[in-house]
């Protein structure tokens, strides 16, 4: 019988990091990256902000320590398992989600390098923002900003943030 529920059970053991999930896609949901940050209402756009807040939640985990490598990981199946479904909503089929799930994933990845080495290393911000939220097309300066500001307000509200709080969602 222990062999069936095992085989047959479907456990989430990813609903300690949902909140957290749901609290930075809502974050990407907000008004005023696409009106004073001027990031284009496009799909595109839409992805590129939930991409680069995702990164500042991974980056703050990262810097947790091992305590977070855990949740890191779930939030990244959270984010794939999310855009799967995203696609199949656009009428994509198993094999053209296939594809773009693993793009999607480099795509993370490049951008947490980027956005890494912009927030807390020593490369231009501004750049990073241009070449992937706004897809080489620079938008005003007073966007630009508007977004790098609130970026690393965010980020420092984070950084000041515990694992278990970041965990129930509290992002700010």
């Amino acid at each position: 019988m222990k062999l069936f529920k095992r085989l047959f059970a479907r456990e989430d053991n990813r609903a300690s990091v949902r909140p957290l999930y749901i609290a930075v896609a809502g974050q990407a949901r907000l008004p005023h990256w696409y009106t004073n940050g001027e990031v284009p209402d496009t799909i595109e756009g839409r992805f590129e902000m939930v991409t680069l807040l995702l990164s500042l939640v991974l980056i703050r985990l990262d810097g947790l320590g091992e305590a977070a490598a855990n949740p890191a990981a779930l939030l990244a199946e959270i984010f794939v398992e999310d855009m799967d479904g995203q696609l199949r909503q656009l009428g994509m089929g198993d094999v053209v989600v296939g594809k773009h799930i693993g793009k999607m994933m480099s795509a993370l990845g490049g951008r947490l390098g980027a956005y890494r080495a912009g927030l807390v290393g020593d490369a231009p911000m501004q750049d990073a923002l241009v070449r992937n939220l706004y897809a080489g097309s620079p938008p005003s300066d007073q966007a630009l900003t508007h977004v790098e500001v609130s970026l690393r307000s965010i980020l420092e509200a984070l950084n000041q943030r515990p694992l278990q709080t970041l965990l129930a969602g509290d992002l700010a």
